[in-house]
């Protein structure tokens, strides 16, 4: 039996790279049972405590100094010249990257996140490992931390990114494969469109990622007693986001827990008209697959903020002003006719340029991989 090893990272908070992790695996395994789908996290293998010190850290910092956290991602991860940081990571955990590899004997190596990217580079470099690996991308763009030179495929989330990988590092176009940010299996496309209605009351889904982070609370309590709409809002971990919503008069606004599911949210997907969200790169796609107008209200620094630009650049969110009301802004532009017609013909142009377009395609090309060797 061949297989596959998926290197995610931060295996105590649920975040986009576990995501896209899970729904490579949930496509394999949705069209063979001859692959075995292991998902190891480095940092928990190493010492599973400074992990969860490592999550806890890094919500605080993006909580309480998002300025810092945005200078320091931009100057170490997103556009680093220099390497010494990454000399810094791999003393501390190439040994146990190593162990893991000697240890799972995979016939393929799919990488998730950046680091261990990184690490399985710089070991196809001295020769110290010759199994194939593939790099997925989960951001709209890629840091300088994931490694490149010697990973030999690539899933981007963008002609554009596929475009800049093959000019900047020179690597082949038929090894990188334009799928977007994968998702799950279960998140099928609507027959129709997801936002049927071009009139009020909308129903509108507001997420603040699997941790509850934005200004949720606020857009709400400003929208109290003063609209029609029905607002599903996902509150993830967020246990006081979830209690000042059921808070809120007029039962306008339904608080949801952290949803593990993939079926109860392709649920509330096909029954939403539109996505008030971070711009977070599984969110985004998910919605995307859906049909559904997306609605940025903040975004996290860092990686969200880069991944704003991009996608605002392309024309598949709609920024909601900071002065605005964010539920007349967004029944706003769901009622403008010409607003949505530039939306869906961009949305269309996106999904139109993807060469795997749904998990069958994408388990049929790692199926090919693993027949490479």
């Amino acid at each position: 039996m061949k297989k596959v090893l998926i290197f995610p990272l931060l295996d105590s908070m649920p975040s986009g790279h576990h995501q896209v992790a899970n729904a490579i695996r949930d496509s394999i395994l949705a069209y063979t049972g001859e692959i075995e789908c292991l998902k190891v996290d480095i940092l928990s293998e190493w010492n599973v405590s400074i992990e969860g010190g490592i999550v806890k850290t890094y919500l605080e910092w993006i909580r309480r100094f998002p300025g810092t956290y945005a200078w320091t991602y931009r100057r170490l991860a997103y556009r680093s010249r220099s390497e010494r940081p990454h000399k810094v990571y791999e003393l501390l955990f190439m040994k146990k990257v190593k162990d893991i590899l000697n240890r799972e004997q995979p016939d393929l190596i799919i990488c998730t996140h950046g680091f261990p990217s990184l690490f399985i580079n710089r070991l196809k470099q001295s020769g110290d490992c010759r199994v194939p690996a593939l790099n997925v991308y989960t951001d709209f763009f890629i840091n300088d931390v994931w490694g490149r030179s010697h990973i030999d495929y690539h899933f981007v989330p963008s002609m554009q990114v596929k475009n800049n990988l093959s000019a900047r590092h020179q690597i082949a176009e038929e090894k990188i494969f334009i799928t977007g940010i994968p998702i799950s299996p279960e998140f099928s496309v609507n027959e129709e469109p997801s936002g049927g209605s071009d009139k009020p009351p909308f129903r509108i889904i507001m997420s603040g990622g699997s941790v509850g982070l934005g200004n949720i609370a606020e857009m709400l309590k400003a929208a109290e007693g003063k609209t029609e709409c029905r607002i599903d809002v996902l509150c993830g971990a967020n246990k006081k986001l979830y209690n000042e919503i059921r808070r809120l008069a007029g039962g306008f606004a339904t608080a949801h827990p952290y949803i593990s599911s993939r079926e109860e949210m392709n649920r509330l997907y096909e029954e939403s008209d539109a996505l008030i969200s971070k711009p977070g790169g599984v969110t985004v796609s998910e919605a995307l697959r859906k049909e559904i107008p997306i609605f940025i209200s903040s975004a996290l620094p860092g990686q969200e903020q880069i991944n704003l630009q991009l996608l605002d650049s392309m024309g598949l969110v709609f920024i909601i002003p900071e002065e605005a009301n964010a539920i007349e802004f967004v029944c706003g532009v769901l009622g403008n006719k010409e607003k949505m017609a530039k939306f869906e013909q961009a949305a269309a142009e996106y999904r139109n340029t993807l060469e795997i377009k749904d998990a069958r395609e994408l388990f049929s090309t790692i199926e090919e991989m693993l027949e490479r060797g």
